[in-house]
């Protein structure tokens, strides 16, 4: 009888513990906090960050018409009627004619599908190629790391603007993926530099060293233990710059060396809207693709501020 009473006393406590730590929502609290990875400490604070939700809503509907647009616009955005050219916005021609009597409104939500194409493919290729480059120069040090670290300094020295201008001026090839290989291809060194900072900080941990003294190979512990630990900038920087590509797509479009037409992009329409007297005219040619483009670029640097605010325990 005395052990079974002193078995039963233990529990009693803790059920009074818990009752109380339910009570005061003190003793159940650290437990689940150091449960919590980076991670989901991340994703439960954008579930609270309005400004994630805002841009995350609005970046799901922009994918959504890219992929389907025939949604919300049912017209041919390569049919045109000159008769109609500049007529203002009207009854089922919301956003109005533009120059070549092109309806305005189902020309824009067409236009999504190659700059949110371009902006997504570029950020991809530029986020593997400079995670690649900068984590192999981090991890491995040394010739190579001098070497690879000498090779995005050459890449950082090209102006992105100027010498995606001077590479597509020489490519005869038109389309989305000569603009998507271009900008990657002078867009990655901030990656890599960004990349290789964090694996070199991320291999001195002492997890790193426990794993290396217990026989872990070099695969395993760059796959395993570096790299996750490592992947959080590149991410936070990917999502920024996926904005910015969409708006270098419209800006290299607009010279003439982009996207052109019959392509639709939000970058051709306003190329085709800039001249002066057909603003003046009728302004609707240009403020909606204009607005469009603003709003996407807007929405994706808003949504990478609060994953890098999330995502950086320094901010927390």
């Amino acid at each position: 009888m005395p052990d079974q009473q002193s078995d039963k006393t233990p529990f009693g406590a803790q059920e009074v513990a818990a009752a109380k730590g339910l009570t005061a929502g003190t003793a159940t609290a650290p437990e689940t906090t150091a449960a919590r990875s980076l991670w989901t400490d991340a994703w439960h604070d954008l579930r609270r960050n309005p400004v994630f939700i805002v841009s995350a809503l609005l970046i799901l509907f922009l994918v959504v018409i890219s992929l389907w647009p025939g949604l919300i616009a049912s017209r041919d955005p390569q049919r045109c009627q000159l008769g109609r050219s500049l007529e203002g916005p009207s009854a089922g021609h919301w956003f109005g004619f533009d120059t070549q009597g092109c309806d305005v409104y189902t020309r824009t939500v067409y236009g999504a599908r190659a700059s949110i194409t371009v902006g997504l493919c570029a950020t991809l290729g530029v986020a593997v190629l400079g995670a690649v480059v900068g984590g192999l120069a981090g991890f491995i040090g040394g010739f190579w790391d001098t070497l690879l670290s000498r090779l995005t300094d050459v890449f950082f020295g090209i102006p992105l603007v100027l010498g995606a201008i001077v590479f597509l001026s020489m490519i005869t090839l038109t389309g989305i993926w000569p603009v998507v290989l271009v900008i990657a291809a002078l867009s990655w060194p901030q990656i890599a530099r960004i990349s290789r900072g964090s694996v070199i900080t991320a291999k001195q941990n002492d997890y790193v060293q426990a794993a290396r003294a217990l026989g872990a190979s070099n695969s395993r512990m760059l796959l395993r233990h570096i790299l996750p630990n490592a992947v959080a900038p590149v991410i936070v920087m990917a999502t920024i710059m996926l904005g910015t590509f969409i708006a270098l797509e419209a800006t290299l479009s607009y010279l003439g060396v982009g996207l052109r037409p019959p392509t639709v992009s939000w970058g051709v329409d306003i190329s085709a809207a800039s001249d002066g007297m057909q603003f003046r005219n009728a302004p609707h040619i240009l403020l909606y693709p204009a607005a469009a483009l603003s709003l996407t670029v807007l929405a994706f640097i808003m949504l990478g501020d609060a994953v890098r605010d999330a995502l950086d325990p320094k901010l927390r």
